[in-house]
């Protein structure tokens, strides 16, 4: 086998005429054009008569990044630079694609081999004298045949994991499309109402209305479904047709409610590095919120007052929703620790037992058909009264227990899947 380099020199460039490549121009098994300098016929035909790039020859970086072999398979005119050159004219028991092979494997050890600092290089001496195993021709070919087959296979298998990948994502939002409208689970007539829950909460938030901790909702909403079919919404002695508002259609058990009337809500404190005063404790921004999970591993802190403190923090069970940045991303709050929060952050807590998973579930849905509507100049928020307004369905309890451990059974199933991917 021949070794040879291209030229040392740096001939004139020129706009357009012959491709002088070098060890940039090498890339993922072939010649990148994207930002290749040219030089004249002329000048080319010199570097050629030495160091002439044929069909079957393979290129080799020898200066800064060390490797990439590229195989030339075209009749192509370019000339080289600081670039080995293995010719195989007279080389009949050596094939090229098995030299190919051998120099991708071998890249490594001459890259941890290779002189200079800034500029590694390893000479054209190096590579002359660089030990290759050989066998029979024959032997050559098979190899590089089973490799060959072995990238098809692995191509086969990444471009089926990739497509597997998109059907797990769609099969995710199908189920919870399912699950919300209540064809997940099987409906049982013998489970309590809606409306006796929603009577339950009204109970809880009268006598947190007596005792001062909440105010009464003067927009208090009541929506029904009237003998038309049509949806109505009583607010006061007002009563207005919503259909226009109602997503999807929900079993007849089942009611639709404005999330303030099950959730009491506030968000957090407005950060003001000018304030000192108070006690200074961490708190979390809506970068550290993630799709029902946290990444607390930077947080800070800032001062709070002692009336403040009791508003602003977030327990095990809050349901914390952002309202800045990714309006609608929301998450549990799953640690015994309790946190404070900022104020482009939600924190829903219910007024009555409910499963709060079950209304995640429905922030995760509604975000990814597009139903939570951000506002605001800039940066797109969720306001407070849109949360507030925010429709959604709710059901018995115990269905909402039902309906949430069945997603997560199927979303365990798909996460193994996932894993088994990876």
């Amino acid at each position: 086998m021949d070794v040879r380099d291209g030229t040392h020199d740096t001939p004139k460039y020129v706009s357009s005429g012959v491709p002088l490549i070098t060890s940039k121009n090498l890339n993922e098994g072939g010649i990148d054009y994207s930002n290749v300098k040219f030089i004249s016929e002329h000048d080319a035909k010199i570097i050629n008569m030495r160091s002439g790039v044929d069909v079957g020859d393979i290129l080799y970086a020898m200066i800064g990044t060390i490797g990439n072999p590229a195989l030339i398979k075209e009749n192509i005119l370019i000339s080289i630079k600081n670039v080995a050159l293995f010719k195989f004219d007279y080389s009949l028991d050596l094939y090229n694609e098995y030299i190919l092979l051998f120099l991708q494997y071998a890249q490594k050890d001459m890259k941890y081999n290779a002189s200079g600092g800034l500029q590694p290089f390893v000479s054209l001496s190096y590579l002359r004298n660089y030990l290759v195993p050989i066998p029979p021709i024959n032997e050559q070919h098979k190899i590089s045949d089973v490799y060959k087959n072995i990238e098809r296979n692995i191509d086969t298998i990444e471009n089926n994991k990739s497509a597997t990948i998109d059907l797990i994502s769609s099969v995710k939002s199908k189920i919870l499309d399912l699950a919300i409208r209540g064809k997940l689970v099987p409906q049982n007539k013998n489970d309590e109402p809606a409306s006796a829950l929603l009577e339950r909460i009204k109970a809880e938030k009268e006598e947190l209305i007596k005792q001062g901790k909440i105010k009464r909702d003067k927009k208090e909403s009541v929506i029904f479904k009237g003998e038309d079919n049509s949806y109505y919404e009583k607010i006061g002695n007002n009563i207005t047709c919503i259909d226009d508002e109602i997503p999807f259609e929900i079993p007849e058990n089942w009611c639709w409610c404005r999330l303030g009337t099950i959730f009491n809500h506030n968000t957090g404190k407005a950060l003001k590095s000018s304030n000192t005063q108070g006690t200074e404790l961490t708190y979390i921004t809506t970068s550290n919120v993630y799709w029902n999970t946290f990444v607390l591993d930077n947080l800070k802190t800032m001062f709070f007052n002692d009336n403040e403190i009791e508003k602003y923090t977030a327990v095990k069970g809050d349901l914390l929703v952002c309202e800045g940045g990714d309006i609608g991303r929301a998450a549990i709050w799953c640690y015994d620790e309790p946190i404070r929060i900022q104020n482009h952050i939600h924190k829903l807590r219910p007024f009555a037992k409910l499963n709060v998973k079950f209304y995640y579930y429905i922030f995760n849905l509604y975000k990814q058909k597009g139903l939570i509507n951000g506002n605001g100049i800039g940066l797109q928020g969720l306001s407070s009264n849109a949360l507030h307004s925010l429709i959604v369905p709710i059901m018995s309890l115990e269905e909402q227990d039902k309906i949430v451990n069945a997603i997560d059974e199927v979303f365990l199933t798909l996460l193994e899947i996932e894993k088994s991917l990876s």
